[in-house]
């Protein structure tokens, strides 16, 4: 099998290439939120660009406001939990690509 058939299979659900400002929380610790950009999402996963990786594997919970483009109405504040799949740690001084599976999500009241 090759990676190309591997990949289409792990994408089951449409991805959105949208650059959103992410607040990302790790190992449980919510004071040392992390400020990030997504580069896609999905109803089941999301990838964001942060300054230094986190480990593949971290349980992570992330923040994140989706715009009206993709809601259909209003935007809505999101907060996800979920766990790194993914680190591509390819280039020095630049931002590194995080890949999370979203294993829990609950919408946010705007009050």
């Amino acid at each position: 099998m090759d990676l190309d058939v591997q990949q289409a299979e792990k994408r089951a659900t449409r991805r959105f290439a949208l650059r959103l400002p992410v607040s990302v929380n790790y190992a449980g610790d919510s004071s040392a939120a992390l400020a990030a950009q997504t580069r896609d999402v999905s109803a089941r996963g999301i990838c964001f660009y942060l300054d230094a990786p986190l480990n593949t594997g971290s349980a992570i919970e992330f923040t994140m406001t989706l715009p009206p483009e993709i809601t259909l109405t209003e935007s809505i504040r999101v907060r996800c939990k979920g766990k790194v799949v993914r680190v591509d740690n390819g280039q020095p001084d630049a931002k590194v690509p995080v890949a999370a599976v979203i294993d829990e999500y609950e919408f946010l009241s705007e009050a």
